[in-house]
């Protein structure tokens, strides 16, 4: 396999519940599954290819839990990258050059029927993992917004994390409430409101979660 790493901050939305019973080997709260993922690539390469400072997102669905299949996904990559970094980062965004269900990129693509064309676009993140706040805009596709969870009870803000140890897309999550609405370039719809938002760092390699 080529060697390839990648390390930033990401942040997701998803339809489920605060507490997404994905974390927790549980079902879907809604018995079906969207969202969109987006990371900010701090430190990265594939091969010979610098990934540093670019951005990509991943819209997703599946019409019941993801290990039963029959998926989409839509990538997107930052518009600035050259074209050997697109072709890069849509190896790995697809779950390429990358050991047997050793990332969740791996997972969603194995499960998925369908692939729709990348998109190459301009990505705008905004995002502070310790204050569980994030925006993500990439312009006519997704439109997404983070904020810590407020307690229905009071005006403070609740903070919780989910932690796995052996898990295949983050060690630790700070998890807040997030919105998205999806625009008329995205092949994949999405309309969420306070759902399940995660706010984490990732670094992944062709061989899983890097630790530490």
């Amino acid at each position: 396999m080529i060697d390839w790493y990648v390390e930033g901050e990401s942040f997701s939305n998803c339809n489920c519940a605060y507490g997404c019973p994905c974390q927790f080997e549980d079902l879907p709260t809604h018995g079906h599954c969207r969202g969109f993922e987006a990371l900010r690539i701090d430190r990265g390469h594939f091969g010979d290819t610098r990934l540093d400072g670019l951005k990509v997102a991943l819209l997703y669905a599946w019409p019941g839990p993801v290990f039963e299949g029959g998926g989409e996904l839509q990538a997107v990559i930052d518009a600035r990258a050259e074209p050997d970094q697109r072709a890069a980062l849509e190896q790995v965004l697809q779950g390429g050059e990358t050991e047997e269900a050793a990332t969740h990129w791996w997972v969603y693509r194995t499960m998925s029927d369908t692939l729709h064309p990348t998109l190459y676009l301009p990505i705008e993140i905004d995002l502070d993992i310790a204050a569980r706040r994030a925006h993500v805009t990439i312009p006519g596709v997704i439109d997404g917004t983070g904020r810590p969870i407020k307690p229905p009870h009071s005006d403070g803000e609740h903070r919780v994390r989910i932690q796995i140890p052996g898990g295949i897309e983050f060690e630790t999550a700070e998890i807040g409430s997030a919105s998205t609405r999806s625009g008329p370039d995205s092949a994949i719809a999405l309309d969420l409101s306070d759902s399940y938002g995660q706010f984490n760092q990732l670094r992944h390699s062709g061989r899983g979660v890097v630790h530490g």
